[in-house]
């Protein structure tokens, strides 16, 4: 058969001929596969199960050179354009129906400076390898709270994770970005070089260009981290929320906290007879000195009559690894999220109303404690909206069974309407799905119109457009 049909960025099916198609593949050094090819299922399945989208194309990337050739090729061909990193985004936007997704996933090396305290990193990494690497040297920055979570679409959205009010936000710990751009240009953006590419870059997600690596800053953590979980039945839900409120009100930026409100996994650190049984979660992470941290944590794990209380001096990358089991990939998954004002009685009831009503035992509902570096750090600095806020919330439903993607939808969002009143009036854009304009208008805020401008001189036609887009002019 001469040729390939393929989705053009208009939505129209064009023709691409053998001869264009070869001349790709010879020009990049990864594989270049196509529908029936051995690799080609298992690298669009991506880690939510919702998503089953197929691409005439994948161009698995082993350099930035070879994400340029697939940028050109793709703008010469008209064709709609994906970006696969790690594959965690929720919305499935890393993988296009029809056209060509540009796959990161073989760019994973990590480069470490101790001496200066940065490490480089490419983008198809996953926190766990970049962990790994820095750990070496007791060197850490903000990553997410699974290790599988890749660097590259947790970074460009903002970056929550256990260090964050310590250090700040993943994006406040970013010295600099390596990107190509929608007309196949390499730049760098940093402080001094394409400042306000480097603004954008920093909460304005993958609307400005493929992103090949990222430099961070690292700061030493200790080799022991206190962390773990205490466990406390839903029946006291309301007390444990209350008192969990007024302790974090003055907590020190070492100690980070997050909610889980859930029928308890079969987890290897949590009791058998814990398992299955309603709960709330709190996860802990002190990353100053041991003996500090017990002093400050030790309200929280006197108060009521815990399940269980697992919280324990540990190596940091561990704590990182705590919920991985917890998100396994292909899991049917969908998200309803908002930042939230400080807990009021109001908002903890109808936290307590709903947690536990999920139609899937494998749902649940977090809360991230925001505030110390966080709020520390100026807002205009970067594209990241929610600073002030004191919690990202976020209610996700998981089930295996197709059949029930109505129902469990459905839950999410009448759970979501609930909560609105206790908005902080924006969301966290890593949270967000595949939920329309004006959502991303809500996550950016009164920062739209410059993100807006910004799109426009980087990207004016819109190719970069499988994302949480932002629309040029025009």
């Amino acid at each position: 058969m001469a040729g390939m049909k393929v989705l053009t960025a208009s939505g129209a099916e064009a023709n691409i001929e053998d001869s264009a198609l070869q001349k790709f593949s010879d020009n990049l050094r990864g594989p270049l596969l196509r529908r029936g090819d051995a690799a080609y299922d298992s690298t669009r399945a991506i880690w939510n199960g919702m998503i089953d989208r197929r691409p005439s194309l994948i161009a698995q990337c082993v350099g930035a050179a070879d994400v340029a050739q697939a940028v050109q090729f793709a703008r010469e061909s008209d064709m709609v354009v994906s970006v696969r990193g790690g594959g965690h985004g929720v919305s499935g936007y890393a993988v296009c129906d029809g056209g060509l997704m540009i796959d990161l996933s073989q760019m994973r090396g990590v480069w470490v400076d101790p001496k200066d305290m940065t490490a480089r990193a490419q983008a198809g990494a996953l926190w766990g390898d970049f962990d790994a690497e820095t750990g070496q040297y007791g060197l850490h920055t903000t990553g997410g709270i699974v290790t599988h979570t890749g660097i590259a679409g947790l970074t460009l959205g903002g970056g929550i994770g256990w260090l964050m009010r310590k250090h700040g936000l993943t994006i406040d710990n970013v010295l600099s970005f390596n990107l190509v751009t929608a007309d196949g240009e390499a730049v760098r953006a940093s402080a001094e070089k394409n400042p306000d590419l480097f603004w954008g870059l920093r909460g304005g997600g993958g609307n400005f260009g493929v992103v090949t690596s990222f430099e961070y800053g690292l700061h030493e953590v200790a080799p022991q981290v206190l962390a773990g979980v205490i466990v406390h039945p839903a029946d006291d839900a309301t007390n444990v929320l209350r008192h969990y409120r007024d302790f974090i009100a003055d907590s020190p930026g070492e100690l980070m906290t997050i909610l889980n409100l859930r029928k308890a996994p079969a987890a290897p650190f949590l009791p058998d007879e814990v398992h299955g049984v309603p709960a709330v979660i709190i996860a802990v992470c002190y990353s100053g000195a041991i003996e500090e941290g017990e002093r400050v944590i030790e309200p929280l794990r006197r108060f009521g009559q815990p399940l269980a209380d697992v919280v324990r001096p540990g190596p940091y990358s561990a704590h990182q690894a705590l919920f991985d089991a917890s998100v396994p990939h292909g899991q049917r998954y969908y998200m309803k999220a908002e930042f939230l004002d400080e807990l009021s009685n109001e908002a903890i009831d109808a936290l307590v109303r709903n947690a536990w009503t999920a139609p899937s035992e494998k749902s649940y509902t977090v809360l991230f404690q925001m505030g110390g570096a966080v709020r520390a750090t100026a807002d205009d600095e970067s594209a990241f909206v929610g600073r002030q806020a004191h919690h990202a919330f976020d209610i996700n439903a998981v089930w295996t069974d197709p059949t029930e993607d109505e129902r469990q939808v459905q839950w999410a969002r009448d759970f979501w309407e609930e909560m609105q009143p206790h908005s902080a009036g924006s969301v966290y854009v890593n949270f967000l799905g595949d939920e329309g304009e004006d959502r991303v208008r809500a996550a950016y805020g009164a920062k739209y119109d410059k993100l807006v401008a910004l799109k426009t001189k980087y990207d004016p036609t819109n190719f970069f457009r499988m994302n949480q887009n932002i629309k040029p002019r025009g």
